[in-house]
């Protein structure tokens, strides 16, 4: 048996430090696996097509390597396509009708972690899947077949024509982009070249994996200082920063204020539902309750989701939703586009609006109400608990007939705002976040909620 830690094996992916937990023989393993396993599953008598890419990590042009070697041992045809960012790959699939598609990736987590993002026939790897893998590497059964061979490839250029091949010029827009040393640096400054109208800088766009300027996670504030102040030297009208793989994206307005996700998702929904009229519009449950009702009164259908990439991609699939997003920043089009989360596209689609008016972002979201809100706060708790923990306070919530949704945790309506608990897929931790239309109500409200904790040995952190 495999001396493997199955913790790597989460919800959406693979991941864990590279070289102790994801090492090279593992990840050779698990790519003869896969490929053997594909071949059955699509019942294919000719060898199944893979595409894969990897990250600027530094662990990554290895396991990459040993990653298609193990899939051609396992009898895939595999295109790989070197450092993309993960949008690159998923594209990377549809162009060559892959019949998956695997990217070596760390997304946001530190330097010395690496990990497996996986998708098959379009669908993405998770939940059932990805443990299913897990007990066949510990099982060794493996099974390879012939017909295996690597192809390297370039997909960059064929990437970057569809990202621009249809986008609405303006008026003159000024933007800087931070690619945080990310995989987004390998095609970010020729996106920013080639959109007519458009013109700035690019920010850390030398793919470094040890991160040196600042962690590559948009949704973190003090990963935002340095776009922020060079927008204010050059007059930018707006900033726009990438996570480590480029499926996430994050903003500053021209006051160098955070636009966060759900509210670039009402600029995306309104654009959207004008030729959708009534379509559905799925976020996330830690969306704020404002682009809920904002999709609904721009004439949308606004569905509330379970929080997780490979959840909402399979619940766009099942709904035909031509747009969804999350909270972090994974925005998902299916209009005009391909369906899955790709923050290069969002920027494309998101400079497009703002060209395409006088207006300012800002200004474009200034007849939204004011609310105020926490961040998403991971409060500590066990793996073997936090299951627990959390049914016990959702049967209360049902005890005491709260006006609440279950479809990820708890999400409770009340007086002046709402709280959501839910567990957390890839960390030992429960998830809240609290909004409230006044500062005072916020802290009640969050005062609840650590009240509904407490009793539990379970403690809200400070967030102000």
């Amino acid at each position: 048996m495999n001396a493997i830690n199955p913790h790597i094996f989460r919800e959406y992916d693979i991941r864990g430090i590279a070289g102790k937990d994801l090492t090279e023989s593992l990840v050779f393993d698990l790519g003869r696996i896969f490929a053997s396993r594909l071949r059955k599953e699509l019942s294919l008598v000719t060898p199944p097509r893979v595409a894969v890419g990897r990250d600027g990590r530094l662990s990554s042009p290895q396991l990459a390597a040993k990653l298609a070697a193990g899939l051609a041992q396992g009898g895939a045809l595999v295109d790989d396509v070197g450092l993309v960012p993960s949008p690159g790959l998923y594209f990377a699939m549809h162009h060559f009708k892959a019949d998956a598609g695997i990217m070596i990736t760390g997304s946001h987590n530190p330097p010395d972690y690496n990990g497996m993002k996986m998708v098959k026939t379009s669908r993405p790897v998770y939940g059932d899947q990805i443990q299913e893998l897990k007990h066949a590497l510990m099982a060794e059964s493996f099974e390879d077949h012939p017909g295996g061979a690597i192809h390297k490839t370039d997909i960059l250029d064929a990437y970057l024509q569809r990202l621009i091949v249809d986008f609405k010029p303006g008026r003159p827009v000024k933007v800087v982009l931070d690619c945080g040393n990310g995989a987004s640096g390998v095609i970010a400054p020729q996106l920013l070249e080639k959109l007519p109208g458009i013109e700035g800088e690019v920010l850390f766009a030398e793919v470094d994996g040890r991160f040196p300027n600042h962690h590559p996670d948009p949704t973190l504030p003090e990963n935002l200082h340095q776009l922020r102040q060079r927008m204010q030297e050059i007059g930018a009208e707006i900033g726009i920063a990438y996570d480590g793989d480029g499926d996430r994206i994050g903003a500053l307005d021209h006051q160098g204020k955070i636009v966060w996700g759900d509210r670039m998702m009402i600029l995306f929904a309104r654009q959207i539902l004008i030729t959708h009229p009534g379509a559905t519009i799925i976020g996330d449950a830690k969306c704020s309750q404002v682009m809920f009702d904002a999709i609904a009164q721009a004439g949308g259908n606004p569905l509330m989701w379970k929080t997780g990439h490979s959840l909402i991609k399979t619940k766009m699939k099942e709904t035909g939703a031509p747009l969804a997003g999350e909270m972090s920043g994974h925005l998902f089009f299916a209009d005009r586009y391909l369906g899955f989360d790709d923050a290069l596209y969002a920027t494309v689609r998101l400079l497009e609006i703002i060209a395409q008016a006088p207006s300012t972002l800002a200004e474009r979201l200034s007849d939204l109400p004011e609310v105020h809100a926490t961040p998403e706060l991971r409060i500590d708790c066990p793996d073997e608990k936090k299951f627990q923990v959390m049914a016990r306070i959702l049967q209360g919530e049902r005890d005491k007939g709260s006006d609440f949704s279950d479809v990820d945790g708890v999400r409770v309506r009340c007086d002046g705002g709402w709280w959501l608990l839910r567990v957390s897929n890839t960390q030992p931790a429960l998830v809240a976040r609290v909004e409230a239309n006044t500062l005072k109500r916020l802290h009640e409200i969050a005062q609840e909620v650590a009240a509904l904790l407490k009793p539990e040995g379970v403690f809200l952190p400070a967030w102000e």
